[in-house]
């Protein structure tokens, strides 16, 4: 065979394994680089991200227990427990869930401070004694006590949320209803 079309027959081999890899490496890239979006976020919290699954799992579980509640009402309760639970491992609190974690930075950061003076339950008993069915003040003391309190955590709970709120960055992207 002469020598230039053993060249020939080479040239055109290696052209032929060439395009096959070539075609090979685009079929193989195209399952790699194929990106799909998995859950969409719907909200952030300075660097954590709310996805639309965590946030349709936690709307649905609330619905279960209060029909009427808005999808607003549940992200907003959402972005509240991401900044308590920041806030609560800036003090290294842990517990087995992260509902746990809240409730114990709740009990030592807030509640731990609240006190109830004695005038202040005895004044509630006599505006309210109505309420209380005739029960005199030492059988009712301590509920109104918790109540009281509770009023008060509400209270100190909101304004912690709100000072927690002005140092984040938050950006919620939910679509309405």
């Amino acid at each position: 065979m002469p020598d230039c079309v053993m060249r020939q027959s080479r040239g055109a081999g290696r052209l032929f394994l060439q395009l096959h890899i070539l075609i090979l490496c685009t079929v193989l890239m195209q399952g790699l680089c194929h990106a799909e979006i998995h859950d969409r976020v719907v909200a952030f919290v300075d660097n954590q991200a709310i996805t639309l699954s965590e946030f349709t799992l936690q709307y649905e579980r609330t619905r279960k227990v209060s029909p009427a509640v808005t999808r607003e009402e549940v992200i907003t309760t959402m972005i509240n427990r991401l900044l308590l639970l920041r806030e609560a491992r800036k003090y290294r609190i842990e517990a087995l869930s992260p509902e746990e974690i809240v409730r114990e930075y709740i009990d030592l950061k807030i509640r731990a401070f609240i006190r109830v003076p004695e005038s202040e339950i005895e004044a509630f008993y006599g505006t309210n004694i109505a309420r209380f069915a005739g029960k005199d003040f030492d059988q009712v003391r301590d509920e109104i006590e918790r109540y009281l309190m509770e009023k008060d955590l509400n209270v100190r709970l909101r304004e912690t949320i709100a000072g927690l709120r002005k140092g984040a960055y938050i950006r919620v992207q939910l679509t309405p209803e």
